[in-house]
């Protein structure tokens, strides 16, 4: 475990907790999922490690044991936090992992500070290119009303809206894909994010455009996906990011919901090595 920390501008400094397994291998930094913490990446890394490779997982702000400040929860402060990771620990040749929202961190990463540090990147169940629905965005998964209502429910009863939540993020026609403890572990690591970080993350991932940071990708992508997902589904978002960026790999996970990387841990693990490879 360290400590990597991010300095913001005006917004100050922001204490990260990092997980690093050191060694000689490539870097693979996994960048997790709304509103959870590096903990979800658990399936992931001994997997990855036994392959050879340098892990990198690290609480963004405002989650799991990181900082939680009162501000710095756009994107483009989300992708400076990032980039203080990757240059703090001297990580060039990197892949970079998002998941959910953590794909919209690497849409942004790519767009404002290039590829020089890269050697691939992997959106897995990601929120790219735009959550939002709107004129000139049609296919967006989420509707305003949608939004609005989420934006209410965790306002109004935290506990109910993330209880309701996890079981909708590991579930496909109301079937629970998971185990019950590992529901419940994904409601403690909820239970560790600042309300007002939750709040603010949850207008970021669900409005910006990363339309056009994707068009800045030039490294070979992964973009993987659950065709089950209701919370990002893949029509609106995998899809769509895979035919937006030309040299991506697709790899749609069959009757998988949004938490295919523990619903569906070997076929996830396997896809991605894959690649890795």
């Amino acid at each position: 475990m360290t400590t990597v920390t991010a300095s913001s501008g005006l917004l100050g400094k922001t204490n990260l907790y990092v997980e690093d397994s050191g060694g000689d291998g490539r870097a693979i930094v996994l960048i997790h999922g709304w509103p959870l913490s590096g903990e979800s990446w658990a399936g992931q890394v001994p997997a990855l490690q036994q392959a050879g490779y340098r892990t990198i997982v690290y609480d963004r702000r405002g989650f799991g044991r990181s900082d939680k400040p009162t501000t710095g929860y756009g994107y483009d402060t989300l992708a400076e936090d990032l980039d203080a990771v990757l240059a703090e620990l001297d990580i060039r040749d990197a892949t970079l992992v998002g998941f959910s929202m953590g794909g919209g961190e690497v849409a942004r990463y790519v767009s404002k500070f290039g590829e020089e540090r890269l050697r691939s990147v992997v959106f897995a169940s990601a929120v790219p290119p735009m959550m939002l629905q709107t004129g000139d965005n049609p296919e967006g998964p989420l509707t305003k009303t949608a939004a609005a209502q989420m934006t209410a429910q965790l306002t109004k009863d935290q506990d109910a809206f993330y209880d309701e939540f996890t079981t909708a993020f590991f579930s496909v026609n109301g079937e629970l894909k998971v185990t019950e403890a590992q529901r419940q572990d994904a409601l403690r690591m909820a239970g560790q994010a600042s309300k007002l970080a939750a709040l603010q993350c949850m207008t970021s991932f669900g409005t910006t455009d990363f339309r056009d940071d994707l068009s800045k990708v030039t490294v070979p992508t992964l973009v993987m996906h659950g065709d089950a997902d209701g919370t990002v589904p893949f029509e609106g978002s995998g899809k769509r990011t895979h035919e937006a960026i030309t040299q991506s790999r697709l790899h749609v996970i069959e009757g998988a919901p949004h938490g295919a990387n523990v619903s569906h841990e070997a076929e996830f693990n396997e896809a991605l090595l894959d690649f890795l490879a």
